[in-house]
């Protein structure tokens, strides 16, 4: 059976992603391309309310979902959370997810945060090499809207597939040794001027507020930019706001399309956020990396001595 209906944009609404599921109903012998809803929904460690990303996601789901563990899926050798998995744990996963390489797959968040952890899990997958890839804008407005959902332990059935182990696509990713050269750089002649956007909330960014991590600096690389990425979401709907709005707040950040974009955060996650919001305000994806262990390694492995911890007096 051939695919019907297609998703080309990369943010889903709501409207379109249940048009598709109802247009595109497979067998589970059919070897067409399929569209998974895929749950990615998880919570910080010290989440006040102790949720966690499965429970959320056995509590409400899109119908015939799957669930991406954001802290199993990853490189457990590291001290950092959420450092990239090696790409045969991601097959791996994958693989026990059912997911096939010529799959669509729409990742989606909770309803009680909206827009949060998808994004990681939706570069995850782009890093990997996976070419259908798409975020829901998003689960919030999927329940708001009265689209159908599931409910319980019980889910629905799949089969694991053979994924075929991929290349990680560096050019996505900065290392710290090569981040802080180019910060040491910055101001040398003929050194590429770089653009590193914090995510995190502006009193971590400045210093003044303490990190979730117990005993971590707080403050920022030095002439990072601050862009909390609860700015580019609507305080009303959880979803990452409309493109032009977009555009419009990077452009009085003076984010500038054509110099390289590093996006950092806290461990790695809500940095993709920014970096699905830059790509729905038009900015090119050729140039844009990701900072992996983002603030959480940098304050652990720059010494005193260097200044690379930047606070606002």
């Amino acid at each position: 059976m051939s695919t019907s209906y297609t998703i080309d944009s990369y943010l889903v609404t709501p409207h379109d992603l249940d048009l598709a599921l109802r247009k595109n109903v497979y067998s589970r012998l059919s070897t067409a391309p399929r569209i998974i809803p895929l749950c990615a929904s998880w919570f910080l460690p010290n989440d006040p309310k102790k949720r966690t990303g499965i429970q959320s996601f056995l509590e409400s789901r899109i119908p015939k979902a799957r669930f991406f563990d954001l802290d199993a899926v990853k490189d457990h050798e590291s001290p950092y959370p959420h450092m990239l998995p090696s790409a045969e744990i991601f097959a791996k996963a994958m693989g026990e997810l059912g997911i096939r390489r010529d799959d669509s797959v729409v990742i989606y968040d909770s309803s009680d945060l909206g827009i949060f952890s998808a994004p990681r899990v939706a570069w995850t997958l782009k890093v990997f090499g996976h070419d259908g890839v798409h975020i829901l804008n998003n689960y919030k407005l999927w329940v708001d809207q009265g689209y159908p959902v599931e409910k319980g332990e019980e889910v629905t059935p799949y089969d694991k597939v053979d994924y075929p182990v991929p290349t990680l696509d560096k050019s996505k990713v900065i290392s710290f040794e090569e981040l802080k050269e180019r910060i040491s750089e910055r101001n040398k002649e003929g050194a590429e001027e770089v653009q590193v956007l914090d995510a995190r909330p502006a009193r971590r960014f400045e210093g003044k507020d303490p990190e979730p991590r117990e005993g971590l600096s707080s403050g920022h690389i030095p002439n990072s930019i601050s862009i909390p990425f609860s700015d580019v979401i609507s305080a009303r709907t959880k979803a990452l706001l409309p493109g032009p709005e977009l555009k419009l707040y990077f452009e009085t950040k003076n984010i500038d399309p054509n110099k390289p974009i590093i996006a950092s955060c806290g461990t790695g996650v809500t940095a993709a956020v920014l970096d699905a919001a830059l790509t729905e305000a038009g900015y090119p994806e050729e140039g844009r990396k990701i900072y992996d262990g983002s603030w959480t390694e940098w304050a652990q492995r720059v010494k005193p001595e260097e200044e690379l911890i930047v606070k606002k007096k």
